[in-house]
């Protein structure tokens, strides 16, 4: 494993199109060629031509089950998210936050990845998740990469992913942040 010299002078811009030529590798389907870990929790993949179904049966269901949630989501239709919108599926780092970039002085770098094919989205509503990452990350990948309108909302729904990952692996303290998620998403579109 190489040790980096962490702590330099933060790049988000150039940390900005290092995500973004990472999300132009795109494969032919969603998932990925076996399971991995997000965290220290187990990730169930497998090929998909349609993501919806993906994210509903490969990352939402499983922890909602776990976290014994399916009740409180069962008005939760992960397709009316999908209506006008058709990701390509784009590699994705898949558990990227503040804890899992830094700065060194060749610039930035990643680490510590739960990675498959999906969208590139869901990647970013991660590093709007827990304190975000500075306006000009976001600026800078926009202006490679541009956003889809409808990421406002389905950023959410992506981030319903993580805050029941950290529900199932922290406890209850994230129990009132999921419930108000799942609200959220039923009042969106």
């Amino acid at each position: 494993m190489q040790r980096l010299r962490l702590g330099a002078r933060p790049d988000w811009p150039a940390l900005a199109r290092m995500i973004a030529k990472l999300h132009r590798n795109t494969g032919e389907r969603f998932g990925w060629a076996s399971d991995n870990w997000i965290g220290l929790a187990p990730q169930k993949n497998a090929w998909s031509n349609d993501w919806p179904s993906f994210f509903w049966e490969f990352r939402l269901l499983p922890q909602l089950s776990k976290a014994n949630l399916l009740e409180e989501a069962k008005n939760l239709n992960v397709s009316r998210f999908f209506e006008n919108y058709r990701p390509v599926p784009s590699l994705l780092h898949g558990d990227l936050w503040n804890g899992n970039i830094g700065f060194t002085p060749g610039g930035p770098v990643v680490f510590d990845p739960a990675v498959y094919y999906g969208d590139r989205e869901a990647d970013l509503a991660m590093t709007e998740l827990f304190g975000g990452f500075p306006g000009e990350f976001y600026a800078s990948y926009n202006e490679l990469f541009p956003l889809d309108a409808g990421y406002r909302n389905r950023k959410h729904l992506y981030n319903l992913y993580h805050l029941l990952n950290h529900l199932n692996l922290f406890g209850s303290g994230y129990r009132a942040r999921v419930h108000a998620t799942l609200d959220r998403l039923a009042r969106a579109l």
